[in-house]
């Protein structure tokens, strides 16, 4: 027992103070350890109880020395009025989804073809389940925990810095010689089925609102203003995976899940290694047949390349890495009524049935109604309505019909006819043709792009949503209330709202006031004071409009998915920014693009990722008068910032780069992909803006054109040798 120890609080001086809450965050991190994550405690709760309580007792009387470590954070902070946008250094990507053995055994292929590796080159996985919770990142600082976000859209996230110092699993200090002077880890936040339904029969006694399952409960708790609310509820952490680092001390995923064991992180002792697919399907065929037996829950199982360097060289797509797929379980089913199907108009015009169901749960969600698709769709189903019809959430998420239950139809159901004209407009519906092919689209798709409402509705909601200008308080309902009282009816009309704010707030107390009447009428509940009521819509509408001031900038490649071009992706979109830099520069290249045998529409073809179908598309808008004066009235009112390229010391950064030929060292696709990961644009056919022709063996006509234009040629080891592969 040190000195320190055995004075009484009050009579610590400054110096003894620190010291003491220096060794009770370290002796309470162990004890926190031995009980949250090994089940196995070292001492009595009251022993525990009394560390904590004299580690309070002295911050109380000497605040300024609380430590970042300290285990008092652990209980919340002070309430925060708003969560704040959160960067991450390296993207938190989204994993793409495999569902059939076939689907493992083509990803293990691409994997290999991607490397050149031969089918006997030795090439080893890991494999873990695929926790059903909610992503974050930790970062750490030499050691301490200094913030925490969420997820957010993969680039940006919201800072729950203090709601997640208050899970138990979640270390304050890490342990060890080794750990990196930085690092993000990233993993799953969860409550075990013990605690959630511990949690629900405390919600059940206070007569609260039960939770409908355990990740909703975990994401509601996460979000919270006030984290100590957040450190009421169960919440657990797994780490699997890391972002930026200072210093890689691992060469596997299977030895850095290690180390994060070592410094005192949480992680699934479920992980294995995998020499083959048949051994990776093992894995994901004994958790699925053991799921239930698990404290947690789970909807897959996670395959990831074990080596590092090769990790590195596979790099990622636009969202997801290469080098990992998450295994989905099937999806749970059950059976229902179709009571209804309803037409919905999309932002691009798409005619698309809905299938309004019976209530039913499936997998723990209840599910009303169903994407049909297309008519070609209902009428392979043969799905009528009054049909009793197997249902399930793909992927856990999006619900769909599997098919018709026979022997329930009825006796009167009849062949669904589809109706041509748009229900929003009355326009006339087509079936478009493929130029190319001569095949003819599955969708119906309304023609009046501009004036019909359904579709200008759409476009508002894509365009303030997260991917895009991410307008908070903007949700479908707002937007449908603002465009039915004519406030919007288009996208610059957002940003005059201010001018308009007591139009709003009477427009947000009108359906609040009828809202309420109809809960009142449906349950017998007296409604709140309207001083109340009206107090809340008018801080409701303060907030809408200072989201909206808040995103009068707007990155270039958010803006250009935002306009809601058919075709264009958040993908395509940042393809499309990155070559063309500044917006005047794209709107300009795509008005030029209209005549097909102009340099601009070679140029955007020749953008690597970029086809006909896509190119056309985006011309179509930026030659339509009606979109024309969208844009122009929208740019008045906001600034789009020009793309910035990632800092990079590569001597390519902001090159274009075109290959040819047969490469040696490695693929065709690693090549474009490790181009890219260094800041070059890499383009399907040379120009006089290409910058670098990479040949490699039967070299055809790009080597000869960039011969006669002149373009720097570079074998396949002048190039590794200039990127420093």
């Amino acid at each position: 027992m040190s000195r320190a120890e055995k004075i009484p609080v009050d009579a610590l001086s400054e110096t003894q103070a620190g010291a003491e809450l220096a060794r009770l965050a370290e002796e309470i991190a162990v004890h926190d350890a031995h009980y949250h994550r090994n089940d196995a405690p070292i001492i009595s709760d009251a022993e525990y109880d009394g560390l904590r309580q004299r580690n309070s007792e002295i911050e109380a009387r000497f605040p300024a020395l609380q430590r970042p470590d300290s285990p008092d954070l652990r209980v919340g902070g002070a309430v925060r009025e708003g969560f704040e946008k959160s960067t991450h250094a390296r993207p938190m990507l989204s994993l793409d989804n495999a569902f059939t053995a076939e689907d493992i055994f083509d990803f293990c292929d691409s994997i290999r073809n991607f490397l050149g590796l031969a089918g006997d080159d030795p090439l080893e996985f890991t494999a873990e389940p695929k926790i059903d919770g909610v992503s974050a990142t930790l970062r750490y600082e030499d050691g301490l925990f200094i913030a925490g976000a969420t997820r957010g859209d993969g680039f940006t996230g919201e800072n729950i810095t203090g709601n997640l110092r208050t899970l138990r699993d979640v270390p304050l200090r890490l342990n060890g010689a080794d750990v990196p002077r930085v690092i993000d880890v990233r993993g799953e936040v969860y409550i075990s089925h013990d605690d959630f339904a511990a949690l629900n029969a405390r919600q059940t006694s206070e007569g609260k609102a039960v939770f409908m399952n355990p990740r909703n409960a975990a994401a509601g708790a996460l979000r919270q203003l006030d984290p100590a609310i957040t450190a009421q509820r169960p919440l657990r952490f797994f780490a699997y995976a890391w972002g930026e680092i200072s210093e890689l001390r691992a060469h596997t995923q299977m030895e850095m899940i290690g180390r994060f064991k070592d410094w005192g992180l949480p992680t699934n002792r479920e992980m294995r290694r995998c020499e083959s697919p048949e051994e990776m399907l093992a894995v994901y065929g004994h958790l699925q047949e053991t799921r239930a037996l698990l404290d947690y829950d789970i909807d897959g199982v996670v395959y990831k390349v074990d080596r590092l360097d090769l990790q590195d060289r596979l790099g990622f797509r636009s969202r997801s890495p290469r080098w990992a797929i998450a295994h989905k379980f099937p999806a749970e089913q059950a059976q229902t009524v179709l009571e209804a199907i309803e037409i919905q108009v999309g932002r691009t015009g798409a005619l698309t049935p809905v299938a309004k169901l019976r209530p039913v749960t499936v997998g723990g969600v209840v599910v009303s109604s169903a994407s049909l698709h297309n008519e070609d769709e209902i009428r392979r189903k043969d799905v009528r309505i009054g049909d009793t019809v197997i249902v399930q959430r793909a992927g856990d998420v999006i619900p769909q019909i599997v098919g018709v239950v026979m022997d329930k139809r009825p006796q009167d159901a009849t062949p669904y006819i589809f109706n041509t004209l748009c229900p929003a407009c009355g326009s006339q519906a087509v079936r478009e043709t493929d130029a190319k092919t001569g095949k003819e689209d599955a969708v119906w798709r309304c023609g009046n792009r501009a004036l019909c409402p359904a579709q200008v509705v759409e476009r508002l909601r894509h365009f303030v949503s997260r991917d895009a200008f991410d307008i908070e308080g903007l949700g479908e309902q707002n937007i449908q209330l603002l465009f039915d009282e004519m406030l919007i009816t288009g996208f610059a009309d957002i940003f005059t709202l201010r001018e308009k704010i007591e139009e709003v707030k009477k427009a947000f107390f009108r359906k609040r006031e009828e809202d309420a009447l109809e809960r009142e009428r449906r349950t017998g509940k007296k409604r709140k004071k309207i001083v109340d009521e009206s107090k809340r819509t008018y801080k409701e509408v303060e907030n809408l409009i200072s989201s909206i001031e808040a995103r009068r900038e707007i990155e270039l490649e958010r803006f250009i998915y935002a306009l809601g071009i058919r075709h264009v992706g958040r993908n395509n979109a940042r393809l499309l920014a990155r070559h063309y830099h500044l917006f005047g520069a794209f709107r300009a290249a795509m008005r030029n693009a209209a005549d097909h045998e102009s340099t601009a529409y070679r140029e955007l073809l020749a953008i690597d990722g970029i086809g006909e179908t896509m190119a056309n598309a985006a011309i179509e808008y930026f030659t339509d008068k009606r979109f024309k004066v969208t844009v122009e009235e929208l740019l008045r009112e906001i600034i789009v910032r020009d793309f910035v390229a990632p800092t990079s010391a590569s001597l390519v950064a902001g090159k274009t780069v075109v290959f040819t030929g047969s490469l040696e060292k490695m693929s065709r696709d690693e090549a474009k992909a490790r181009a890219q990961s260094l800041g070059a644009k890499v383009a399907g056919s040379v120009s006089s803006k290409t910058d670098f022709v990479v040949a490699g063996a039967d070299a055809g006509s790009k080597l000869k054109k960039a011969r006669e234009l002149g373009v720097t040629i570079l074998a396949e080891e002048e190039w590794l040798a200039l990127t420093g592969a």
